[in-house]
């Protein structure tokens, strides 16, 4: 095909080749498109504005940004739908549009280690979720479950968009049940950095754990102006929903911390003990605590006087390399200890009753306690070492009518169900139901120790006089020595094989560390069921 130029000579004309000016077009446009790019980039960085991001540093607050830029491994994070915005045009909407909307979501790594993060944007219509803002957190809960990667939520949001109406409720159901499916597959987090109220928190409270940050987060069902119209209650913001409220009283959140910063290194450190998935081995971190280190100071860490208190976190610390335990709900429930920690550099569940408090007993709160997290680390094939010192469950009015037949079998329940390495020491008492409970050999535990000082009984040598001598009081002190002689020793469930071995308190972390690399191999499966039914 030939063309004539301006001088009249014939010229071809290639199919293909862009003519000089169209050129010059294209060029032009993809410019503008590559300055829009940035300019809207730039914009979605900004969040709010700098005026909000100011707001939001006089509350003592970080922003969105700011937050996931310390939880990460610098320059990993790799952001999704940071173009994405909201599509509602009623109440004047379309006419406010912020890149990315009120949430940030992606992907980055800890300490190397791919996780899943959101983080809601207060600068931003409040945080406030919108039908975009729930479908970006549920596109990457659903990447997290195709990798088997964790998914962290940092949330500061002041709950539906309201402007939004039913399509924000639609988007809060969308990420109820992404959570739900993502339970036991994936460890799920949630960190409370600001206001989390109506259905925004029901994503918490289904994820595995719940951490918040003290005077700057709050959980609630309705805030306190509509609790003082409904109730006539007057109350704080703090009082019905801070970081007290609930990791004091109500359990619901699993611990706080002073501020945005220390949260953040604190979730890193958590991350580290976590498997990625149900199918990701245990982190095993290089460890200068010999494994076989002898242990003295638990030779006389019981006290001769079986009635008088100790801290089990004494001898957890001094059990687990290096002393580090990460507790989980250290200030709900004090009867009982449960945490991470590692043993021989592998991540292992510590549970423990604690005699400094209500004397180690089990209550409706300890039992729920324990049970979750038993549920956990038999989720994510984290062992489990569980220490014994408990006299029974605790009695009177308010435990039975509240119910602690039915949460006591929560953890019974937990304790039967899990199939991982279970080893059981007791180091003192283990009472009546209570010792069943605490994963003894009956509910498959794997190996079961007790210390000298262990006493495997019905009960208490006085409560067991007081029945079977209650006609023979002048010779009350004579039956419990004899009792005591019988039955407050380690020896009948010894010689019964319930106890595997009677050891030196001292050897304990050597005998614990032998046993965890036996048991890497156990293989145990429950009969196939859809899910079974436990005691809710």
């Amino acid at each position: 095909m030939l063309s004539r130029c301006a001088r009249g000579f014939a010229v071809p004309v290639l199919k293909g080749v862009l003519h000089p000016t169209r050129a010059t077009s294209s060029i032009a446009h993809t410019m503008k498109v590559a300055e829009r790019i940035e300019k809207t980039r730039e914009k979605a960085l900004q969040g709010g504005g700098q005026k909000r991001i100011d707001a939001q540093h006089n509350r003592g607050k970080l922003t969105a940004r700011e937050r996931l830029d310390l939880l990460l491994d610098r320059g990993s994070f790799r952001e999704s739908d940071m173009f994405a915005e909201h599509t509602c045009t009623d109440f004047g909407m379309q006419k406010e549009k912020y890149p990315g909307d009120s949430v940030v979501t992606g992907r980055g790594k800890i300490n190397g280690r791919t996780v899943f993060v959101f983080s809601q944007d207060f600068t931003v219509f409040g945080g406030s979720l919108s039908s975009i803002h729930a479908k970006k957190i549920v596109k990457i809960m659903k990447d997290a479950m195709l990798v088997g990667a964790p998914v962290i939520g940092l949330n500061d949001s002041g709950g539906a968009r309201i402007q939004e109406g039913v399509d924000s409720l639609a988007g809060y159901a969308d990420i109820f049940q992404a959570n739900v499916l993502a339970s036991g597959c994936i460890p799920q987090i949630s960190l409370i950095m600001g206001p989390c109220a109506g259905g925004a928190v029901y994503s918490p409270a289904l994820t595995d754990f719940t951490f918040m940050v003290r005077d700057t987060s709050y959980l609630f069902i309705t805030g306190p102006d509509v609790v003082k119209a409904v109730t006539n209650e007057e109350v704080t913001q703090e009082e019905l929903g801070g970081a007290k409220t609930h990791t004091v009283t109500s359990g619901v959140a699993h611990g706080a911390f002073d501020n945005d910063v220390d949260a953040l290194m604190r979730m890193r450190e958590l991350f580290n003990y976590l498997p990625l998935s149900n199918t990701d081995s245990l982190p095993i971190r290089a460890c200068d605590d010999p494994w076989d280190r002898d242990v003295p100071s638990l030779n006389t860490v019981v006290p001769l006087e079986s009635t008088a208190a100790y801290n089990m976190k004494d001898v957890v610390s001094a059990l687990v390399d290096e002393g580090d335990f990460f507790e989980i709900m250290p200030d709900y429930a004090k009867n009982i200890v449960v945490g991470f920690a590692r043993m021989n550099g592998r991540t292992v569940g510590i549970v423990g009753n604690n005699p400094k408090f209500a004397a180690g007993c089990l209550d409706i709160n300890s039992s729920i306690k324990g049970a979750r997290f038993v549920r956990f680390c038999d989720s994510f094939n984290v062992p489990i070492i569980t220490l014994v010192d408990v006299p029974g469950f605790l009695p009177g009015t308010s435990q039975e009518y509240g119910g602690i037949i039915r949460h006591g079998a929560k953890l019974l329940y937990a304790y039967a169900e899990a199939t991982v390495p279970k080893i059981t020491i007791i180091t003192r008492k283990a009472f009546g139901g209570a010792y069943d409970v605490m994963a003894s050999k009956h509910l498959r535990g794997d190996i079961n120790y007790a210390w000298p000082t262990a006493e495997v009984a019905v009960m208490g040598a006085k409560g067991a006089v007081s029945i079977l001598f209650r006609n023979d009081k002048a010779n009350a002190a004579k039956h419990e020595e004899e009792y005591t002689e019988l039955f407050s020793n380690p020896f009948p469930a010894a010689v019964r094989g319930f106890i595997d071995d009677i050891i030196k308190p001292s050897e304990t972390r050597k005998r614990v560390c032998d046993d965890l690399n036996m048991l890497e191999g156990k293989k145990l499966t429950n009969p196939w069921k859809k899910h079974g039914n436990i005691p809710l």
